[in-house]
């Protein structure tokens, strides 16, 4: 949810003075991330994990982040794996949908796993977990069979510097 303009500025000039407001209204985020009940209550007994609301100067930097990085969505062109779970209540899986359709990368992946949570790595039940990182390493190992394919090596090719002909070389 993006906030009004008037709003963005009002917030803006707050959090030079109440940077740690609690403002953020929204349900208790250790519940909507973590499926599992037992990786819950370690979060939840974990004192260096916190759990309160989210602070203003943290929503605005979370915002600044996401309007700069949906700029940018299309530069991105290298490849990728998006996983994301499908009844996700902290981030909008149509979040990552977009990253994937405005990427301009041709190997890209998405994969949308049914009844999982935000937490596929840390909070899901345990087959949960073992499916998403056996679909990461089989992305990966996919990629390190076919080799370093013409169009990655035409990307690196393009970020390396062309060598300097006029630079003497040293001959001593």
């Amino acid at each position: 949810m993006r906030p009004s303009p008037i709003m963005f500025n009002v917030l803006t000039q707050l959090r030079k003075f109440i940077p740690t407001w609690k403002i953020v209204p929204g349900d208790d985020i250790v519940e909507l991330a973590f499926r599992d009940p037992k990786i819950r209550q370690e979060i939840r007994d974990n004192p260096l994990c916190y759990k309160g609301r989210v602070r203003l100067q943290t929503a605005m930097e979370l915002y600044t982040v996401t309007v700069d990085l949906e700029k940018k969505l299309k530069d991105v062109t290298m490849a990728f794996l998006i996983v994301h779970g499908e009844d996700d209540k902290v981030t909008d899986p149509l979040t990552s949908k977009l990253l994937y359709e405005s990427a301009s990368s041709t190997d890209k992946t998405f994969k949308l796993y049914p009844g999982m949570w935000h937490a596929l790595t840390y909070g899901e039940f345990t087959e949960n977990t073992d499916i998403v990182f056996a679909d990461a390493i089989s992305w990966i190992n996919e990629r390190i069979s076919r080799g370093n394919s013409r169009p990655e090596r035409e990307q690196k090719s393009k970020n390396d510097e062309p060598p300097d002909t006029n630079k003497k070389k040293d001959h001593n």
